[in-house]
């Protein structure tokens, strides 16, 4: 898509494609970032603006999304079990902050979109220039079988997508809850979303391996699902850990102690509910500087802050909301983040003098225009009372 857009909307379309790679987790960075400079270099454009786009969209703007993305199930999790320290039967909808993810789509274009064509690119082209010669800067084409591959896979995934909308319509569908819902959380089609995110990456996968001839044997799916699992190491590692220390928060009965506290606290200060969400926001901001990964910070602080703001009426789905703003914004501006070393190599190959200061100062405006915005539209929808999700709404209790 990227190869065939017009020169205008360039920008727009890198930031969109961002967006969309969310549901390829980690695997986008290595892709979608050389890309986007390629473009950006081959139609005139600063590579730098190129990968700061793409950077902005893939990390950026992870509160907004089309579709659902891994995170989702990961969040909710984490979320419902923070809600039940204080209410047992309580549960979170997968897709509670859906509705609010994908209008958000439109506001980070926008505000990307201004800010790569209106600060970050011409100030790239007054101080870094491209110094490094580039070699071979001819466009790869895929071979025919490629293309057929393609092809036939993109097939696969339409027939699992007119499959299981077929399977969903009836009244009688297993995919429905008892009371006919389809997205209530106890529906199979709520609680089945990690299963078919793995089919339908699987199967077009696989689809495209074997006729592409990339997969000649079940031994190089093995190969390549080992590969792709020894970069989770670290992950496996953390949620292992992570399962210990929630399940001693919750027997302990810490976090609820925590939370009624603090709750006490809050209503003591009699703040507004809408100060007390900017006040999450910020809170998570300023943890993001330290603690990259949305998982290891939602683990630490949903068992707190949910209850927590669950005591003085506000909704756990909403906390997420409010959690998942900061987390987005302050990722592509913080030294800590794990894919920095890895975009910084791909600046590399343009600007040889590029390096964490570069990178940081490319992407400041990108967080404080994301966090404007992304808050802005968590208060829109709020001051219109629009669902955040499904099953999802903005006070607890009477």
């Amino acid at each position: 898509m990227l190869s065939i857009v017009p020169l205008s909307i360039v920008t727009p379309s890198v930031i969109f494609i961002g967006i969309l790679s969310h549901v390829a987790s980690d695997s986008a960075y290595v892709i979608l970032m050389p890309v986007s400079a390629y473009i950006f270099y081959k139609t005139g454009k600063h590579p730098l603006a190129g990968i700061a786009a793409g950077f902005a969209g893939l990390a950026g703007g992870f509160t907004a999304s089309y579709t659902p993305s891994i995170i989702d199930p990961i969040l909710a999790g984490f979320t419902e079990t923070g809600a039940q320290v204080l209410d047992p039967e309580y549960t979170v909808n997968v897709l509670c902050n859906f509705f609010y993810s994908f209008s958000s789509t439109f506001a980070v274009i926008g505000s990307c979109w201004y800010i790569t064509d209106k600060i970050v690119e011409p100030r790239l082209h007054k101080s870094i220039p491209i110094d490094v010669e580039q070699i071979n800067d001819t466009n790869e084409q895929p071979t025919i079988n490629e293309l057929k591959a393609f092809r036939i896979a993109n097939y696969a995934l339409l027939g699992l997508v007119i499959c299981l909308i077929a399977l969903m319509v009836p009244d009688n569908s297993l995919f429905r809850a008892p009371d006919g819902s389809l997205t209530s959380p106890q529906a199979p089609a709520m609680q089945t979303i990690v299963p078919m995110l793995l089919i339908f990456f699987a199967l077009p996968g696989l689809v495209y391996g074997f006729i592409s001839k990339k997969f000649t044997s079940t031994k190089d799916v093995t190969k390549s699902m080992e590969s792709i699992t020894a970069s989770l190491i670290s992950f496996i590692v953390f949620a292992f850990f992570c399962a210990q220390f929630l399940y001693c928060f919750s027997t302990s009965n810490i976090g609820s102690l925590i939370a009624l506290s603090g709750a006490e606290a809050l209503k003591a200060i009699n703040m507004p509910g809408k100060i007390t969400i900017l006040g999450v926001i910020i809170l998570t901001a300023g943890l993001n500087l330290i603690i990259t990964s949305a998982s290891s910070k939602w683990a630490i602080l949903a068992p707190v802050l949910v209850p927590m703001l669950m005591a003085v009426g506000l909704s756990p789905e909403l906390t997420q909301a409010a959690f998942r703003i900061s987390d987005s914004a302050i990722n592509v501006s913080t030294p800590m983040y794990a894919f920095y070393p890895l975009i910084i190599s791909y600046m590399q190959r343009y600007c040889s003098q590029s390096g964490i200061g570069t990178l940081v100062s490319m992407m400041v405006p990108y967080s404080i225009g994301l966090l404007i915005t992304l808050t802005a539209m968590l208060y829109l929808f709020w001051g219109l009372d629009i669902p955040l999700g499904f099953n999802s709404g903005y006070t607890y209790g009477n």
